[in-house]
């Protein structure tokens, strides 16, 4: 027989289900996912640190887990919300099942829950701390706890999921260059794509000086995905600004807003973010539209670069919008030529998601080639 399970948000809207994965508690923001597949990538996407993720495709968990589809060793998010858990799955590569890695993680889920109105909840009210309990369900004493959970506003979530030392990824390989990634939470598949367009990656800890960058001898610098509010990372986009014009710059998710935050743009929090891989993207250089794979809940502010209303500048040049988003005109990418340095919102890696955006690995390594000749 299944344990009762109960989620509770902060404006007291409380939901009914099951327990499926480890029982217990769990603390975290309340958002929403798209995606119809891919929950094993999404889970372990360290961008989702303290999460409670509800999935909208109403059936999970139907093709299992597996060891290749892994993007950081173990799952970053606070808990899992689904419709309808399903404990029979098939895959010819599936390892376990989803209640199976779950438990083993110590991740709490619940399902049963009409996700479906969850939604709706949030897109009207906005994202919102939340728990998921299967050890109380005593609402008035489960939301005050809620309550006095800590906002992600203005923290430094990275420390919880970078790497703390210094590594080289898939160590000699055949490359044509050098690349410093910088981890902020990134995931595997970033770095496989970088290598298979051509790069030897070292990655970095987020911690890592601007002297010790260019002690390196790189010929780009790559700026990854990761958690939370990008202004809480005061010491990263302090490096950054030492970094710009100095090598090429390639950055997606909070990296494209650390960019931003150094090029003296501004970023806000949405109301309920963008996340799943559905998301139309407008390329504006050519009006092609990508549909596209995202997870942030922080945006870049459009207006925050403008000069006398249709120039943006910075002290390293223009900064030219060069994506928008098509279902609520937000920024989705930047370049500023001066410095090399472009950026996107979006994971042009797409794991799980489309491969519409993956020229932007191409690009990068087009800056690199033109910085390095620039230089001889």
């Amino acid at each position: 027989m299944k344990s009762r399970a109960i989620l509770v948000l902060e404006d007291g809207k409380h939901f009914f289900g099951s327990s499926f994965g480890y029982p217990g508690e769990a603390f975290g923001e309340v958002v929403f996912n798209t995606s119809m597949m891919g929950y094993q990538e999404i889970l372990t996407d360290p961008s989702y640190f303290g999460q409670l993720i509800t999935m909208t495709y109403p059936l999970i968990g139907n093709y299992g887990i597996n060891d290749e589809d892994m993007e950081s060793p173990k799952p970053s998010t606070g808990g899992l919300i689904v419709r309808e858990y399903s404990k029979y799955y098939s895959n010819w590569r599936a390892t376990a099942s989803l209640q199976d890695f779950l438990t083993r993680f110590g991740v709490v889920g619940i399902e049963g829950v009409d996700t479906r109105a969850l939604t709706r909840h949030i897109r009207s009210a906005g994202a919102m701390r939340g728990v998921i309990s299967t050890e109380s369900s005593d609402l008035k004493e489960l939301t005050e706890m809620v309550k006095a959970h800590p906002s992600f506003v203005g923290k430094d979530l990275i420390k919880n999921v970078a790497t703390k030392n210094r590594y080289t990824y898939h160590e000699g390989v055949d490359s044509l260059f050098k690349v410093a990634a910088i981890d902020f939470g990134m995931k595997r598949s970033i770095l496989d794509y970088l290598v298979q367009a051509g790069c030897s990656v070292d990655v970095l800890p987020p911690t890592t000086t601007s002297d010790e960058v260019l002690r390196g001898s790189y010929d780009g610098i790559f700026l990854s995905n990761g958690p939370g509010d990008p202004k809480g990372v005061t010491y990263a986009i302090e490096t950054l600004k030492s970094l710009i014009g100095k090598r090429p710059i390639f950055g997606i998710c909070l990296g494209h807003q650390l960019l931003s935050l150094a090029l003296g743009g501004d970023t806000f929090k949405l109301k309920f973010g963008h996340r799943g891989g559905n998301h139309p993207v407008k390329f504006l250089e050519t009006g092609r539209v990508e549909i596209t794979s995202q997870n942030h809940g922080f945006v870049v502010d459009k207006d925050s670069f403008s000069k006398g209303g249709d120039g943006s500048t910075s002290s390293h040049g223009p900064v030219e919008i060069t994506h928008i988003n098509l279902n609520d005109q937000t920024v989705e990418g930047i370049r500023c030529n001066g410095a090399h340095a472009f950026s996107v919102q979006y994971h042009p890696e797409a794991a799980p998601g489309p491969h519409d955006s993956k020229y932007l690995f191409d690009d990068f390594m087009k800056e690199m080639r033109e910085f390095k000749r620039q230089k001889t």
